[in-house]
C-alpha cells in the first residue's frame, strides 16, 4: 500500500480514529496490528522475514544485556550478520546474479542464467538499520533491552516510518 494510494487514504483515518478511541494500554496492540496489515498488503509472506529478524535481534539484545566479554560480542556479531544477510539476500542477490551473468558472457564462461524472482520486501533496508541500531545501542550500554516483545516489534515495524 503506497502512501499516496486510495487504500492508504482509507486505512490511515480508520487506524488513527481507532487509536484515539482505545484505552492507552491497548494502543500498541492496535498499532502493531495495523503495521502488520500495512506491511502484508504488498506480499503477505514477507512478514515472516521481518518476524525472523525481529526475533533474532530481540533475543540477542536481551541476552547481550546479561552477558559480558567475548560471548556478548559474539552475540552482537551473530545478530549483525544474520540481520544483514537478510538484506543482502533480498536486496543485492539479484544484482550480483545479473553481474555474474554479464561477466561470464564477457569472458566466454558458462554461468547459469536462471531468473531470480526475488521481490524486495517493503522497507527492508529501513527495518534492517532500525534493528541494527537498536542492537548496537544495547551492546554499547546506551539503552536497556526492551523486555516487551510487542513493543519492540512495534518499534521496528511502525508503518508511518516507511518511506516508499
Amino acid at each position: 500500500m503506497l502512501f499516496n494510494s486510495i487504500p492508504f487514504l482509507i486505512f490511515f483515518p480508520i487506524v488513527t480514529l481507532i487509536f484515539y478511541l482505545l484505552p492507552h494500554k491497548y494502543r500498541w496492540i492496535h498499532l502493531l496490528a495495523a503495521s502488520c496489515f500495512f506491511y502484508m498488503f504488498f506480499v503477505p509472506k514477507y512478514i515472516l522475514i521481518l518476524l525472523i529478524a525481529i526475533v533474532i535481534d530481540y533475543t540477542a539484545a536481551i541476552f547481550m544485556e546479561k552477558m559480558e566479554g567475548g560471548r556478548r560480542k559474539a552475540l552482537l556479531i551473530v545478530s549483525i550478520v544474520s540481520t544483514c544477510l537478510v538484506l543482502v539476500i533480498f536486496k543485492y542477490l539479484g544484482f550480483f546474479h545479473h553481474n555474474m551473468i554479464a561477466l561470464s558472457h564477457y569472458f566466454g564462461f558458462y554461468y547459469p542464467d536462471r531468473v531470480l524472482n526475488i521481490i524486495l520486501p517493503i522497507g527492508l533496508s529501513f527495518h534492517t538499520f532500525q534493528s541494527l541500531s537498536y542492537v548496537i545501542e544495547v551492546y554499547r550500554g546506551n539503552y536497556k533491552a526492551e523486555k516487551h516483545f510487542g513493543i519492540y516489534s512495534l518499534y521496528v515495524m511502525f508503518y508511518p516510518q516507511l518511506v516508499l
